[in-house]
């Protein structure tokens, strides 16, 4: 006696039936493909609008940090200004010296 395989032993129909089967099966694979991929797609999408919420909050935190810095440097700016207002009220023949000599530097630098 021959030995058949353990999938068409009963089978009446022999290796018809089992190649139905296996076409019923690839049919059923294709279908649980489909999904995954309509899945994937799904899941893709949603990792897209994430990332594009997490750049949002990244640009807005940058811009308020930003902001900060530049409102400090007025502030330093300011105080720098009132800085140089009081020393050329105290000293006004110093300063103008310095201004002098400043406007003289630049104006040798200015002529090469």
């Amino acid at each position: 006696m021959a030995t058949q395989a353990a999938g068409t032993a009963k089978s009446p129909n022999g290796p018809r039936r089992s190649a139905a089967e296996l076409e019923v099966q690839i049919e059923i694979l294709r279908a649980e493909v489909s999904k995954l991929s309509e899945q994937l797609e799904s899941s893709g999408e949603i990792s897209v609008r994430a990332m594009k919420k997490a750049a949002a909050a990244g640009v807005d935190q940058i811009k308020s940090q930003g902001e900060a810095a530049y409102d400090g440097l007025r502030a330093n700016a300011r105080d720098i200004e009132g800085q140089v207002y009081a020393a050329v009220r105290e000293k006004p023949a110093t300063s103008l010296a310095i201004a002098a000599a400043v406007g003289f530097l630049l104006a040798v630098m200015a002529r090469r």
